[in-house]
């Protein structure tokens, strides 16, 4: 396996804390970017790895920390800047920061906003993080893949079941899988992957507040993201592109191309897009 460099938003807690514990284990090079500037002290300083000083600092560890909010475009280009300088490239995105439902008021998650209750100013700010902010890490990104001809970029939704449930949150991450989907295509034969990876159900994570109404016994625990996040951060995922893991499915009995085998679909609902009318090349509907 060949060690790259992986850039994770949302990397200082939950699942992104999980996927950066389970790379830096495979030898990667890993910049955390985080808004939570404690949660980012604590993290490095738990494991030992980094400073949180940047652009430069640490560079000669596997482990950099970066403060900064996907919702900024400044931040987001600074924090592919600055994890360049610590490691002299970017080939791994993952687009993990996001802002749910508990955000809004910590009951959200069983009793869900209504559309009077969504102003424009909390669409904006959801937008802003779950779609806005992996357009612009991307943007920032890509060169650096498509210089190395190999990169990963793997985005962060959530289940159909909560797009079709809750708003604004499920509108804006349905909104980043049909990004993927488009994105996926866009980058076909470039070297460079976009695939999704989902848990797969609510997680044991601060993301999901205590009145959630969702017994936290019952819900997956972020390490779940680790064994497909691994898999796809190798050369082995090569060419595989287009699709969404749900990591519970994930079975890790199994050799890892079986498991992602069993565990991942196509992004979003492909079968609908034979049931359309579209012009052909002759101005004709099909």
């Amino acid at each position: 396996m060949t060690p790259r460099t992986v850039l994770i938003t949302g990397g200082a807690g939950g699942l992104g804390r999980a996927m950066a514990r389970a790379l830096l284990a495979d030898g990667h090079r890993v910049a955390a970017m985080d808004r939570d500037e404690a949660a980012l002290r604590r993290m490095t300083e738990e494991m030992g790895e980094a400073s949180t000083k940047a652009p430069g600092a640490g560079a000669g560890d596997a482990l950099l920390a970066v403060r900064g909010d996907v919702a900024i475009e400044a931040d987001c280009n600074r924090a592919v800047e600055e994890t360049r300088a610590a490691f002299g490239g970017l080939e791994i995105l993952v687009n993990n920061a996001g802002i749910g439902p508990s955000h809004l008021r910590p009951d959200a998650e069983s009793n869900h906003p209504s559309i009077e209750e969504l102003t424009p100013e909390i669409w904006e700010r959801y937008f802003g993080i779950n779609v806005r902010g992996a357009i612009q890490m991307t943007r920032a990104a890509l060169p650096s893949m498509r210089a190395a001809g190999w990169g990963r970029i793997v985005n962060n939704t959530t289940s159909f079941f909560t797009m079709l449930r809750i708003l604004p949150y499920g509108a804006t991450k349905a909104a980043l899988e049909s990004l993927s989907a488009v994105w996926a295509k866009e980058l076909e034969g470039t070297g460079i992957t976009v695939n999704v990876l989902v848990p797969g159900g609510p997680t044991d994570t601060a993301f999901i507040a205590a009145e959630s109404g969702i017994p936290r016994a019952n819900m997956l625990q972020p390490e779940v993201m680790a064994a497909p996040m691994r898999w796809l951060a190798g050369e082995d995922s090569d060419g595989f592109n287009g699709n969404r893991i749900i990591a519970a499915d994930w079975n890790p009995s199994l050799l890892p191309n079986q498991a992602r085998g069993k565990a991942s679909a196509p992004i979003g609902w492909p079968q609908l897009t034979t049931n359309v009318v579209w012009p052909d090349d002759d101005g004709e509907a099909d």
